[in-house]
């Protein structure tokens, strides 16, 4: 089973698509691992830099339409392969969050309140998150500050994680 939380990337924007989180001109790339050093080399955000930023992140929290774009598995392949398994946001583009949990990953959707709560909280700091899939618990932690909040995990996509994946899924099951 993969693991969920670590250190986190805030990326305060919306509509990231997947050309950004991974440019279309690496999809003829023939393993998930020759992805890894281009996750989010195109994303244009103020202070943040992919060379610097992403090493040692092991969530992203960012705003509202994570994944718009494209409907390939390279995105959250990308993220995957730079040990990223968790992704919150407001919204996800409907097919990039079936991909998430298609690979064993979590697409956390909370409410725009709650985000801005936790950017006004957490962004900026070595903040840290675990995650509790059994109590659907997300607990951010940065500067001696710890805040819990809820997220949903519908019964088959907690399947699909607790099994890593559609095929791992596929191949328990049928």
């Amino acid at each position: 089973m993969k693991t969920f939380g670590g250190k986190v990337l805030f990326l305060d924007r919306r509509d990231i698509n997947t050309d950004e989180i991974i440019p279309a001109k690496y999809l003829n790339e023939s393993t998930k691992e020759d992805l890894k050093s281009n996750l989010l080399e195109d994303l244009r955000l103020t202070g943040f830099d992919p060379r610097k930023d992403i090493s040692g992140k092991g969530a992203v929290i960012t705003r509202a339409n994570f994944g718009c774009g494209s409907s390939r598995e390279h995105a959250p392949w990308a993220l995957e392969v730079n040990g990223i398994n968790i992704v919150i946001a407001e919204s996800f583009a409907r097919i990039f969050r079936q991909n998430m949990y298609n690979c064993g990953m979590i697409a956390a959707e909370i409410p725009a309140g709650v985000l801005d709560e936790i950017f006004r909280d957490f962004a900026g700091k070595e903040t840290s998150l675990k995650v509790d899939t059994e109590k659907g618990l997300l607990s951010f932690t940065a500067g001696g500050k710890e805040k819990s909040y809820p997220f949903v995990l519908k019964d088959f996509e907690k399947a699909l994680v607790d099994d890593g994946g559609w095929v791992e899924y596929a191949a328990k099951h049928y």
